[in-house]
């Protein structure tokens, strides 16, 4: 993220051009509209490229859906896609490294995805005491 970039400015444009670059739809359904800490920050973004990288490469989609929430339970991180979906449990490097960056931070991911309907990854990072 840029200097003094919140992480919705940063989701917007990451978003924009992901979207311009593939040609896959981005439908964004909520970024957080409080600060989120910039090491919080820092993970979901790596997270979310790893996330759309894999969307671009293997599902398929035309359509990604976008929600990333915080508040007083903390933060919560859904990419939901259209595409071929996959038989789970799932695993690879890129989901290893998306709940790598969540567990960075405290925080856990899960995939879910269905044969020939789509995927689905949730992360979320509990807000610390």
């Amino acid at each position: 993220m840029r200097g003094g970039q919140s992480l919705a400015e940063a989701l917007e444009s990451y978003l924009a051009e992901w979207s311009e670059r593939t040609g896959i739809a981005v439908e964004t359904w909520a970024l957080p509209s409080t600060d989120v800490p910039s090491r919080v920050s820092g993970e979901v973004m790596t997270a979310m490229r790893e996330a759309l990288s894999n969307v671009e490469r293997h599902s398929r989609a035309k359509t990604v859906s976008i929600a990333v929430t915080a508040g007083k339970s903390g933060l919560r991180m859904t990419v939901s896609d259209n595409g071929q979906g996959f038989p789970t449990p799932a695993s690879g490097r890129g989901i290893a490294r998306m709940r790598a960056a969540f567990a960075e931070v405290g925080g856990t991911l899960s995939v879910n995805s269905v044969p020939g309907e789509g995927t689905t990854v949730t992360g979320v990072v509990p807000r610390r005491g």
